[in-house]
């Protein structure tokens, strides 16, 4: 049996439609809150979008979807086998419109990502201060928390509706297959299987 590690919200509702366009039958799969079901021969284990990656690096699910903005984050150890190409987006600085680092100052980071923030301003040699958030990013630099945010922008209207612009692209993001190590192995010709049924539709 194939398990695999499906993410709550609109990324795993947008997945449950990759299954049913692969011809498997998803009847009433997002009008539920079972976290396990049966899907023919595969076993689905709904989890928070940020713990899907856990579940595969630790062998509990052989596959799973996650963003990769997440996978940016935690940089887990299993394999990234496909882009799947929805749940697209951008991880990206924004700031209060008319914003100019000018470089002469500690620069106050607020974000959901502060690995993937350290990483892009060390890289860049600018000294920061990373505030890890868990939500409402936004606020901060209105409220002077922050003087910038790192988060994932989907449509820009959160931060247009905030007075914050794209100041910088970070990466770009989408729904991402990926397989624990161990289970790539054992059960490839399963997962290879699956992939070529969602390539065919």
């Amino acid at each position: 049996m194939l398990k695999i590690a499906v993410p709550t919200g609109r990324m795993g509702e947008a997945a449950v439609e990759v299954f049913e366009r692969a011809g498997f039958d998803c009847s009433g799969f997002n009008g539920t809150r079972k976290l396990i079901r049966q899907i023919g021969s595969m076993q689905i284990i709904r989890v928070k979008p940020s713990d899907v990656a856990v579940y595969v690096e630790h062998g509990v699910a052989d596959v799973g979807i996650v963003g990769k903005d997440i996978l940016m984050e935690t940089e887990p150890d299993v394999f990234e086998l496909r882009d799947l190409g929805f749940g697209a987006c951008r991880m990206a600085v924004a700031a209060p419109e008319g914003f100019r680092d000018q470089g002469d100052m500690i620069l106050k980071v607020a974000t959901k990502y502060p690995h993937v923030a350290t990483k892009y301003f060390g890289a860049k040699n600018r000294p920061t201060e990373i505030i890890p958030l868990n939500g409402s990013i936004e606020i901060a630099p209105l409220v002077g928390l922050s003087h910038v945010i790192v988060d994932i922008v989907e449509t820009g209207t959160t931060l247009r509706e905030n007075g914050l612009v794209i100041v910088e692209v970070i990466a770009e993001s989408s729904a991402r297959f990926i397989a624990n190590q161990a289970s790539y192995q054992f059960k490839r010709d399963e997962i290879e299987k699956l992939l070529s049924a969602w390539r065919l539709r």
